[in-house]
C-alpha cells in the first residue's frame, strides 16, 4: 500500500461526472431548450453520453440532424446558456466516492486543480458552492481563447503554475475525453466509474487505473508496475 513513498505531489479533476453529478440538472436544462422549440427531448441517461466536450458540442449532439446548422446551433446555444443558470446546482450534488479521494490526497499534501470544459465562470460558482474549503488552486474551465479537453494546453498550464512536472501529477475523469487529456499531458491518467461512462471507454482510451470506490485509490496506485 503507498503511504510514506506516495510519489504524486498534484492532482487535476474533471468536474461533471467526477467531482459532481450534475446529470440531472444538465438534462433539464437542455431538455427545457428542445420543448421551447418543439423538438423530441431525451432521457436523462442519455445525456452521459452527450455531456463531456463542453455545451456546443451537447447541443450539436441533442439536436436532430435537420437543425444542425450553424445558425440554428448558435440560436440554441445561447438559450442553453440562460436555461443552465436557471437550473444549475439545482440537484447537482458532490459524489461520495470522490469526497474520499480528496480526503486521501489532502492527507498527502496532494495539490488540487480542476480542468473542465463546462464554461469556466460556471465552473468557477461550482467549485466554490461545493468544494470551497478544499483550496483548489487553479479551477479551469472552458475559457474564451482556449482549446477545450482533449487538447492539454489547460493541463500544462496547470503544471507550469504548480512548476511540477506531468509524472508527478494525477489526473481523475470519467470520460476518454479526460483520459486522452490526461495521455497527451504525460500525466497519470484515474478513470472513475461513479461517473457517466463504462470502464471500457476508460481503459480503451489510456486509464492505468479504474477507481470503484474513492478508498481504493492507494491500493490502485500500489499495484502499478515501477
Amino acid at each position: 500500500m503507498v503511504t510514506e513513498n506516495f510519489p504524486f505531489r498534484g492532482a487535476v479533476f474533471d468536474l461533471d461526472g467526477t467531482l459532481l453529478d450534475t446529470l440531472e440538472d444538465i438534462a433539464n436544462a437542455a431538455n427545457e431548450v428542445l420543448e421551447s422549440f418543439g423538438l423530441p427531448v431525451h432521457p436523462r441517461e442519455s445525456y452521459k453520453y452527450f455531456v463531456g466536450d463542453g455545451v456546443r458540442v451537447l447541443m450539436e449532439r441533442v439536436l436532430p440532424e435537420s437543425w444542425r446548422t450553424p445558425a440554428k446551433i448558435e440560436t440554441c446555444l445561447a438559450r442553453m446558456r440562460e436555461s443552465y443558470l436557471v437550473h444549475l446546482n439545482r440537484s447537482a450534488r458532490a459524489y461520495p466516492e470522490v469526497m474520499e479521494v480528496l480526503k486521501i490526497l489532502r492527507e498527502r499534501n496532494c495539490r488540487l486543480a480542476v480542468l473542465s470544459n463546462k464554461p469556466h465562470h460556471l465552473t468557477e460558482i461550482c467549485i466554490k458552492e461545493y468544494f470551497g474549503d478544499f483550496g483548489f488552486e487553479p479551477v479551469f474551465g472552458l475559457r474564451p481563447g482556449h482549446s477545450a479537453k482533449p487538447d492539454p494546453a489547460g493541463a500544462r498550464e496547470i503544471l507550469d503554475f504548480w512548476k511540477l512536472q506531468a509524472s508527478e501529477v494525477l489526473y481523475f475523469g470519467d470520460t476518454s475525453t479526460d483520459m486522452e487529456t490526461a495521455v497527451n499531458a504525460g500525466m497519470f491518467p484515474v478513470g472513475v466509474l461513479w461517473g457517466f461512462r463504462q470502464p471500457e471507454e476508460l481503459t480503451a482510451s489510456g486509464a492505468r487505473v479504474l477507481l470503484e470506490h474513492g478508498s481504493d485509490l492507494l491500493n490502485k496506485l500500489s499495484d502499478q508496475p515501477e
